[in-house]
């Protein structure tokens, strides 16, 4: 049976080749007699291996040395309150952009631990679909302790292609959806921080880039696992971290990098999302309902003409290697999401698909 192609939104698809590697080392990690799951984390070896994936990340971003990378616990909603109660004071104000519904799961998170959240601007209207509002209707504040926004929201299909570099107070993005896949100016933001289960690893693990100068100002009832500085302090194993999504990360970053880094995946991840959208454009069949400007590259929702082939559409999918096609519950419709492992040989494999049932039932 040929592999299919796995369009799920996340847990998401992993690099056939990390997967294959990691089940020749599950029962003897490097030649150990054990798994990497059975080690202790403060093994010489395991240690050796986790600061391999620091430095391999540190590589593909360019992530400058006045930054800490931590591994961290909780996924990307566990950073929507690790981030307030790390950089903000509970009198402060802080601004997020809402630009769909992560967005504004990390403004209600925020709400619990600081005075105010203004929410600067958010999603609009227009006749050639959804898009963010512009950026001279930003409502930004004077004294905000920090500027939050996501710039690809996964259930939406919004994206922020442009980073807010007008912004005084320190960036902080949720790039769970976009991390790794494509060149980004690590120094331009005072946090950076992605759940695993998209673009690196397992779900259930984080990644956070914070700024030095950031780290020293958690409010005192910061959870310890979720405080920056002592997971600073302890290279991320103040307590036992998750070993096995760590070392799983670490075989991305080690693919990433012989496929050519993040600038090589952001080449195809282009010609990827051109080809889905340009065929989707060019039908009368299927529709995306994002303005162009705002089409998220890794996450691609698209409707059918007639709702009621949403059914036989997904069962024909399936049927030939095409799955996680069903579109978020609170929008319907598709979405294809093409994160760095999926190939260009599956989103061919799509449109291919999405043209034949055209044919068939336009």
């Amino acid at each position: 049976m040929t592999a299919p192609f796995n369009f799920s939104a996340g847990p998401a698809m992993l690099p056939r080749a990390v997967l294959e590697r990691a089940q020749e080392e599950l029962r003897s990690w490097r030649g150990s007699g054990i798994s990497v799951m059975e080690i202790s984390h403060r093994d010489p070896a395991f240690m050796q291996m986790a600061f391999q994936a620091e430095q391999d990340l540190r590589d593909l971003m360019a992530i400058p040395q006045n930054y800490q990378v931590l591994f961290m616990h909780g996924g990307g909603r566990g950073q929507f309150s690790a981030v307030p109660q790390n950089i903000a004071a509970p009198n402060a104000t802080v601004d997020y952009l809402n630009c769909g519904i992560w967005s504004d799961f990390a403004i209600r998170e925020a709400q619990k631990y600081v005075a105010k959240v203004n929410v600067v601007a958010g999603v609009i209207d227009t006749e050639q679909g959804r898009a963010i509002a512009p950026v001279d209707s930003w409502q930004v504040s004077e004294d905000a302790a920090y500027f939050h926004y996501c710039p690809n929201e996964t259930v939406d299909g919004l994206a922020l292609h442009q980073i807010p570099s007008h912004i005084k107070a320190p960036l902080v993005a949720d790039m769970s959806s976009t991390i790794l896949s494509e060149p980004l100016a690590v120094e331009q933001f005072g946090i950076i921080y992605a759940g695993a289960q998209k673009n690196i690893g397992p779900s259930g693990f984080a990644i956070a880039i914070v700024r030095d100068d950031l780290l020293g100002h958690a409010q005192g009832n910061t959870s310890t696992i979720m405080d920056y500085t002592v997971q600073a302090q302890d290279r991320s194993m103040y307590n036992t971290p998750n070993t096995w999504a760590w070392y799983l990360s670490g075989l991305v970053f080690e693919w990433l990098k012989e496929q050519g880094g993040v600038a090589a995946m952001g080449a195809i991840n282009q010609q990827k999302a051109d080809l889905l959208y340009r065929y989707i454009d060019s039908s009368a069949f299927y529709s995306n309902p994002v303005h162009p400007d705002y089409r998220s590259k890794m996450n691609v929702p698209f409707l059918l003409a007639d709702s009621a082939l949403d059914g036989k559409f997904l069962q024909l999918a399936e049927a030939q290697g095409l799955l996680g096609l069903k579109g978020h519950r609170f929008v319907g419709g598709m979405r294809a999401s093409i994160y760095n492992a999926m190939p260009l040989e599956g989103v061919q494999a799509l449109v291919s698909f999405m043209q034949e049932f055209e044919q068939k039932h336009a």
